[in-house]
């Protein structure tokens, strides 16, 4: 296993650099996809130990015809597996229904259509999915429904406007791992994939940031609604009331590339809920230095909405031999290092 190499889109990323590090940890080599030579000067400082076994290829445009061609070309060891996590579009960037759901589209499609073709060695495809691809954004709670593995969005295209991001980058990554499915059963390619659906991503972040306006959105949620308030700010709105800590997270795409039992599954991979309320809860009792800047609520009631949706990971957990941290580890750590990125950024 250690003479295997990876090609791990993303790497630059929130999740992509956890994955890195896990790789690494296990001996493995690895390609990583990055649209800039900035981006691998970056990785490779933030990662000095790794040497000869991480190197990088660069794709400027991740979505455009042939765009992983060259990255799985000349690769010794052969690239024998394939992490992908990279998304085209930010959250916030997206003006139009198209600017969401063509480049989700393309930017699957394209790393599938190289590996059927130029991935010869390849056995295995792990795609980072989302949440979004299984959750009911029109209807959430569902009366208390508990999401599974299963389930899938119902949104189409056309329920979906420009007025309404939230929608349309719910429909956008649906869409796309539906277009990675159909691919799978028209093509018929040597390899076989692995979809990774994490509800929200906590945890500290393990790539370099200068300062607060660098965070990924839902690490910056994090510090805009828990850790830059005041002790009478109301908590944010549940949403997505369910997560996974991203080192947990990388772990289980490190053990999805091995499952013989992962082979063309999608999963849902979640610890399980949590609310805000819990959030402001460990935030203030891990960093007391802090509660100043933090929400108080009701301390230790629940801020679950009525009939609040549930989540079963228990799938994955089963398949891939999961263990999840504590939310108190997670939040714990996330914040700690937000706030010493807050203290650095503003010289004090």
């Amino acid at each position: 296993m250690t003479t295997a190499k990876v090609l791990l889109t993303g790497i630059n990323g929130y999740i992509g650099s956890h994955i890195l590090d896990v790789l690494l940890s296990h001996g493995l080599s690895v390609r990583g996809v990055v649209r800039s030579e900035t981006k691998a000067t970056q990785v490779r400082s933030d990662f000095p130990d790794a040497g000869s076994r991480l190197d990088f290829a660069i794709v400027p445009d991740i979505t455009g015809p042939g765009a992983y061609d060259n990255a799985l070309r000349e690769s010794d060891p052969p690239i024998r597996y394939i992490i992908h996590t990279a998304s085209p579009l930010n959250y916030s960037s997206g003006k139009t229904v198209a600017d969401f759901v063509e480049p989700a589209v393309q930017g699957t499609l394209e790393i599938l259509k190289a590996t059927a073709s130029h991935g010869h060695d390849v056995a295995r495809v792990v795609i980072t999915g989302s949440f979004s691809a299984i959750g009911n954004p029109v209807d959430m709670q569902g009366g208390g429904k508990t999401y599974t593995s299963h389930d899938w969005n119902p949104v189409t295209v056309e329920q979906i406007n420009a007025e309404n991001p939230r929608l349309a980058y719910w429909a956008s990554k649906t869409l796309a791992e539906r277009a990675a499915w159909d691919f799978m059963k028209q093509a018929a390619p040597a390899f076989d994939i692995a979809v990774l659906n994490p509800p929200m991503v906590h945890g500290p972040l393990r790539h370099s940031v200068k300062s607060i306006k660098e965070l990924n959105v839902t690490t910056n949620n994090i510090w805009r609604d828990f850790l830059s308030v005041t002790p009478d700010a109301p908590l944010p709105a549940e949403w997505v009331h369910a997560d996974i800590d991203v080192r947990d997270l990388a772990d289980a795409h490190y053990r999805a590339l091995f499952s013989s039992a992962s082979a063309n599954r999608r999963y849902l991979v979640t610890r399980g809920r949590i609310c805000n309320q819990e959030i402001a809860d460990i935030l203030r009792e891990s960093l007391p230095e802090a509660r100043d800047r933090i929400p108080l609520g009701k301390p230790g009631s629940s801020s679950f909405p009525p009939n609040a949706f549930d989540v079963d990971g228990g799938e994955a957990v089963a398949d891939l031999g999961l263990t999840f941290r504590s939310a108190a580890e997670t939040f714990h750590d996330l914040g700690k290092q937000l706030l010493e990125i807050h203290r650095r950024s503003e010289g004090s």
